[in-house]
Parts: C-alpha cells; structure tokens; sequence
C-alpha cells in the first residue's frame, strides 16, 4: 500500500508551497488508494511556536487535506531517534565528535585557505575510551557524526527527475545526526520517522535533493528499505526567482484573509507543476484524485500567478448558487472576525451584497469592500468621483426631485426606474449621463459599480430616496 506523508515545521504559517506539497501527497495517497500521512518536524525548539502547529493544522483542514492516522511530533520521540543512533555506532557506521565550535571552524578556515570543499577531518573517528573520558571531564558534549564511506556511488531513480546519481566524497564528510544538545538533525530524524511510519513514498520540494543521497546512505545502514523519491519542482515569482513575500501573499494565512476559496486555492495549486493532460483549469477534487499520477509532474519551475489565482476563484465564486455564496461570506466574516477584523452584516445583506457583485468579485473581501455602501448608511465617498460627478451647480436640486419622482413609483423595478430617470434628464435638457452618475455617486459613494438600475432596485426605494435627498450635507461635509 502507497504511505505518503506531509512534514511540515512549525516556524511560521504554511506557505503555498509546502501546500502544494502536501496537496501531491494526499492526491497521490487516495488516487493509489492509500494513506495521507502527517508529521510535525518540532525539534526547532528556537524557532518553535505552538501556535504554528495550529495553524498549520488548521490550513490544512481548510483545504480538506484529511490526514489518516494520528499526528506524528518529533518532539516526541527523542528517545527513538538516540536508540538508532546508538545502533549505528555499535555496527560502526556512526561515531561521537567532541570537536568544538571552534575547532571545527579552524577546519573550515583551512579548506577556504587552500581552496577546497571541507570535509570533516574525521579526528574523533578513532578516539581510544582515555581521550573521550578526557573531553567529556572537560565538559564537551558529544555530538554523532555518520561515517561516509569514501569515494562511492549513490544512486537512485527520482519519480520526477529520472535517475540521479551522487559520489560520497562531494557530500561534505561525516555528517552530524545527533547534535551535541541531543536533537537530531533533520537528515537523520526524517529517515527514521519514515521508515517508522512505513513510507513508501517521500514527496517533497526540489531543494531537498541535495539531501537524498545522505539520507539513503542512513537507510542501507540500517538496513532498511529505502522509499522511492519524487521531488517537486521549485515555485517562482513572476520575476523567476524563488517566491517570496516580496511577491505579495505567499502563506495559507494571507490568501484566507483576502478570500481565496480554499477549492480555488486547491485546484490553483494542482496546476502548479502538473496538468490533466488537455487544456482544462477548472478541476474538481474528485477529478484530481482520479487523474493524478505522481510521474507526471513536470520537471521545470512553476510560476505563481497572483492575477491567475485571482481568475480562478472568481470562476470558483460564480460557480456557487446564491445561499450557498451567502454561507461561505457568512463563514468568511466569522473568520474574519475572530481575527480581529469583520463586517457588522445582516444575512439580508449578504443576500444584496450577492445579488450585486457575484459576476464581478474576486475575492470574498471584494463583496465587503465593493459593497460598504449596502450595510453602512455611512458609507464613505470616493472625492475624485464627487469632484467629477456632483460639480454642476443644479445638481442636488435635480437629484431631490429625482427623489420626489422616485417615491411615487409604485412599481420599483429596474425598468421603471431607468423611465423615470431618463424621461426626467429629458424634461431638464440635460444628458442622461449627468443624472446616471450623480446618482451612482450619491447612493454607493462610488463611480463605478454593478449596473445603476439594478443596483438601485436591489437597495430597495427607501435607501435610494433616502441618499438621494442627504447627498448634498453628506457629500459637501
């Protein structure tokens, strides 16, 4: 059976690019009818926050990444990682280093002086029982070093790359394990809960390439199996460099506060490296299960589009019926406000900020933005459309008789409204698109927005009349 897994550090909010990863892992995992797998890489203990764990969990479930099986901490389990590392040392492939900072960036110094990669000079390797006892009498905490046989081969066949080949003598030497404060190191943790948790497949980004050949050297020590590889590739900017916050929003996080739908989020990030095989964007998850296929992820970078996201989920947002959008903004301003942020909104709202702006929002935020003038009765206008639009003398006093025409229409619906205000500039000899304007800017602040006469019909008579008569203490203030 396929085990995948997602492994994650708690050292901040999960990036879209650790989503990605945690996306092929559990799209590999139920397209094989296997299991999706979690761990949480903790032993950072500087740069670790519990509220991180948090958060990442809570990406994920936002997501609909279900994990199986429970949660796997590596803070937890110190005392399996130190039992191996003991194994290794009894059957001599790994050994204690007493070597101080110091000593070790004197090293270091030496291969800069003479112009060569450093390797660990391999002093501790033969220490006699006298010479440990002596360092630790002085104080020195040992810390265990991997012994890297010299001058061999190490190859394996990446499910994305293809066959990857690596000579020990250009891994840096001796690699530590276990450091001297007793945590392990990333190369030699990972191998162990791997093959603990029964991984067969190790899914991650390209950068851990470099990676791979130490962390199979650990398996063949053991003795164990060694899982197959397949490695991302990276996501750039639209500059090509690694993304970063420079480019704008990079983490789960920040995309949920604009108001990304997490199945626009999903789908966008499948995209980023792999394609169904014809020319469709718009994938279901249930699509994505059953054409997903690890071995054709593509080789080269991905480029993250920020204007592309931002189509995807308009498209995402389009797709839902109108109680349905309502729930999620319901959902969404929850959130918001247990963030500290959110919209004073009645569910009546929602229902007009819907019928308004579902053809032209990106986001869930734009329908709250868009839409201020339709749940606050002070909303703000914009200056540079009452310069443009409200700049000739008449016009409040048209726009009040506009509002003593607009009271007396029984029948308020878009195309009665639009008689009455075009029969209306025609009595005044004025354009039409002076009155359109004006009364744009008068009852939403703002120059532009959904269609005037729809818009007024779904404010409803009393909010119109109303703004139509304060708009000249309001605007002029």
């Amino acid at each position: 059976m396929v085990r995948t897994r997602f492994a994650p550090s708690p050292t901040g909010y999960l990036h879209v690019g650790g989503a990605r990863t945690a996306i092929f892992n559990y799209l590999y995992s139920r397209h094989t009818g296997g299991k999706f797998l979690l761990r949480i890489e903790d032993t950072d203990r500087q740069r670790f926050r519990p509220e991180w764990v948090d958060a990442i969990l809570n990406g994920l479930r936002w997501l609909g990444l279900d994990w199986d099986e429970d949660v796997v901490f590596q803070s937890r389990r110190l005392e399996r990682y130190r039992e191996v590392a003991e194994e290794l040392i009894r059957r001599g492939k790994a050994y204690r280093c007493y070597c101080t900072p110091e000593e070790l960036e004197a090293e270091r110094e030496e291969a800069r002086r003479r112009g060569v990669p450093y390797r660990y000079s391999r002093k501790c390797l033969h220490l006699t029982d006298e010479q440990r006892r002596r360092y630790e009498a002085e104080g020195r905490k040992p810390s265990i070093r991997f012994y890297v046989p010299d001058d061999r081969e190490v190859v394996f066949r990446d499910l994305v790359h293809g066959e990857i080949t690596y000579n020990t003598n250009d891994l840096g030497g001796d690699f530590i394990i276990v450091r001297s404060d007793g945590f392990p190191t990333y190369n030699f943790a990972v191998v162990v809960d791997d093959h603990d948790m029964g991984i067969t497949h190790v899914i991650r980004g390209d950068d851990h390439i470099p990676n791979t050949p130490k962390q199979i050297l650990i398996y063949e020590a053991m003795g164990w199996e060694v899982p197959q590889f397949a490695h991302l590739p990276m996501i750039l900017g639209p500059d090509r460099q690694k993304l970063s916050k420079r480019h704008g929003s990079t983490s789960l996080e920040e995309f949920r506060l604009q108001g990304i739908l997490p199945e626009a989020l999903f789908n966008y990030l499948l995209l980023l490296g792999w394609s169904p095989g014809d020319n469709r964007e718009i994938i279901s998850r249930e699509e994505a299960i059953r054409l997903f296929d690890i071995r054709d992820v593509h080789k080269s970078a991905a480029v993250f589009d920020h204007n592309k996201l931002h189509w995807m989920n308009s498209e995402y947002i389009r797709s839902l019926d109108d109680e349905e959008l309502v729930r999620r903004l319901k959902e969404y301003n929850d959130y918001l406000k247990r963030k500290g942020e959110g919209y004073d909104v009645s569910d009546e709202h929602l229902r007009t900020l819907v019928r308004l702006f579902k053809e032209r929002a990106k986001t869930l935020r734009d329908f709250f933005t868009y839409g201020v003038f339709v749940y606050r009765e002070d909303f703000p206008y914009d200056p540079k459309a009452v310069k443009k639009r409200l700049k000739d003398p008449n016009i409040f006093a048209y726009l009040r008789e506009l509002a003593d025409r607009f009271e007396a229409l029984d029948d308020w619906r878009e195309e009665r409204i639009e008689e009455v205000l075009r029969s209306y500039a025609d009595e005044l000899g004025v354009k039409h698109a002076l009155l359109i304007h004006a009364t744009r800017v008068a009852v939403s602040g703002m120059a532009v927005g959904p269609s005037l006469f729809f818009m007024l019909e779904v404010l409803g008579k009393d909010r119109v009349v109303r703004r139509l008569r304060e708009v000249e203490r309001r605007a002029t203030l």
